[in-house]
């Protein structure tokens, strides 16, 4: 997802409440033991390099690194191949779409750790218009506005809208874990029920349910299957995204009919303008508070709605549908040594809080806190950041520093960056406790998943994910639970458009 967070919310008083080369992509492996640690390299004068790669013939060569990327190679190979034949982390090519859809898919490539977080800093990249990539969706899917997540900090409503979102976050902290116990232990009954009946249950539809659910009645106060919207929220949104990202996306079809109907022409708004409306109307049914401190703000109660509808069903809700899985994924491979010392530490901890889960007692979970961030490492809900160059810059790389000309887009592709081999060890397995410890923490600035380093944090004058904190609370809430109920499980993993597709074949309970 050329995206860049799932909660564009942030707010710095909720840091404190929520708190090889390139070569070929091996499977995730697992371990606990054998912590990696911090290369450390003594800085050396780098050599001046042009830029290497091309983009083709006009149209020619987009439509070719297209395939390449969907098809012919898939994503990783597509990077991996060119780091090899270009030797370098920074290159030329074009990025999907292309033609018809983007008028300019020319990008410069970042794929290191070192080049990746130019992307953040908005006094040398513009981020407007850039939040999917080299093409913006039609506003009609967004009731005529550009939302907060394709605006520069440097607009006015930038600081308007993202202040909104913070006032969000905060005035409904205090609903967040006691709505997430309530909403989670019924997905946890109902895969129960399911695991009882058929031996296996399925991860990704439940946790889609109970995720929406999670969100309107933790930060709107109102649970959606009481309403007229019903049990119908996720399959409204999921229609509504595809109408957003389906040029960046493969469903799996016939190559040429997958690249046809997908990547050359936008789908019309007018598919989904009923669906939209059906949220749009659930979102302004039960938002009066919100409005209220909007029109403080100069925001008017239209353009209020349809940035609180974006933020919470494409950025939060998309964000815990695509990480949920994906965590559980390598949590499921950790093995059994991990699950029990996971569900050991939890079940302390919440036992020495008089039995709850408290935020002090989450602080208190050093490996559950190390997995979240793993996971986050491994698998970055939003794989791709752009940024425009706003004036002629000069970026380094580990080996090299190349010069970029004022008004060059920047493409950066996040799991190649948070799994660089010159700061991390073993950077292609899943190491359970990589954050435990000082020496451990000291990576975190390397965990790049928020549109920013983890130990920074979003303000209205950044576009770091404004509901940074929120994400990784509800992540922790998430383990924290799930490890409370059960000591072990297994899974069958498959693909789908938007991550990992989970399959529970084994859930063994406390």
């Amino acid at each position: 997802m050329a995206l860049t967070s799932f909660f564009s919310l942030p707010l710095p008083s909720l840091h404190q409440q929520f708190p090889s080369k390139y070569s070929t992509f091996r499977p995730i492996i697992v371990s606990l033991s054998e912590k990696p640690t911090i290369v450390v390299t003594q800085p050396t004068k780098l050599p001046t390099r042009t830029i290497p790669g091309d983009y083709g013939l006009p149209g020619i060569g987009p439509w070719k690194d297209r395939l390449d990327y969907f098809y012919n190679q898939g994503k990783n190979e597509f990077f991996e191949s060119r780091v090899v034949k270009y030797k370098s982390t920074i290159f030329r090519t074009n990025m999907p779409p292309g033609p018809l859809i983007s008028s300019n898919p020319k990008v410069i490539v970042l794929l290191d750790g070192k080049s990746f977080p130019v992307l953040f800093d908005v006094s040398k990249v513009e981020k407007k218009d850039l939040f999917t990539g080299t093409y913006m969706p039609s506003t009609e899917l967004t009731g005529g506005y550009r939302v907060l997540s394709y605006l520069d900090p440097s607009e006015p409503n930038h600081e308007k809208l993202k202040t909104l979102m913070f006032f969000l976050l905060s005035s409904r902290r205090d609903h967040v874990i006691p709505e997430f116990h309530e909403t989670y232990t019924e997905f946890f009954e109902t895969l129960d029920k399911e695991m009882a009946e058929k031996g296996t249950a399925g991860l990704n539809s439940g946790n889609d349910q109970a995720a929406f659910n999670f969100l309107a009645r933790s930060l709107f106060g109102v649970n959606p299957v009481e309403t007229k919207l019903g049990g119908d929220g996720p399959i409204l949104i999921g229609k509504w995204v595809l109408l957003q990202l389906h040029p960046v996306l493969t469903l799996g079809l016939p190559k040429f009919l997958d690249d046809l109907i997908l990547h050359t022409f936008r789908l019309p708004p007018f598919l989904v303008k009923k669906d939209y409306q059906r949220l749009y109307d659930f979102f302004y049914t039960n938002s009066a508070n919100l409005f209220a401190e909007a029109e403080k703000l100069g925001i008017s109660k239209e353009e209020a709605c349809h940035n609180l509808l974006f933020a919470t069903c494409f950025n939060s809700f998309g964000g815990m549908k695509i990480f949920f899985p994906n965590m559980m994924k390598s949590i499921a491979k950790a093995g059994v040594e991990v699950h029990t010392r996971l569900a050991n530490e939890i079940r302390s901890e919440v036992k020495s809080a008089g039995g709850k889960i408290t935020m002090s007692a989450m602080e208190k979970m050093p490996l559950m806190k190390s997995v979240v961030y793993e996971a986050l490492r491994v698998d970055p809900p939003v794989a791709s950041q752009y940024g425009r160059a706003k004036q002629d810059l000069k970026i380094e790389s580990h080996d090299a520093v190349f010069e970029v000309k004022k008004g060059e887009l920047l493409f950066g592709y996040q799991p190649f960056a948070t799994k660089d081999p010159k700061i991390f060890d073993r950077p292609e397995d899943f190491v359970a406790d990589r954050f435990v410890g000082e020496e451990g923490e000291k990576l975190l600035k390397y965990v790049l998943w928020s549109n920013g380093p983890e130990t920074e944090s979003p303000t209205v004058g950044n576009k770091q994910c404004a509901g940074k904190d929120f994400v990784v609370m509800v992540s922790r809430l998430f383990v924290t639970e799930f490890f409370l109920r059960y000591d072990t499980f297994n899974v069958d993993v498959g693909m789908s458009a938007l991550g990992a597709s989970i399959t529970i074949t084994s859930l063994k309970k406390d």
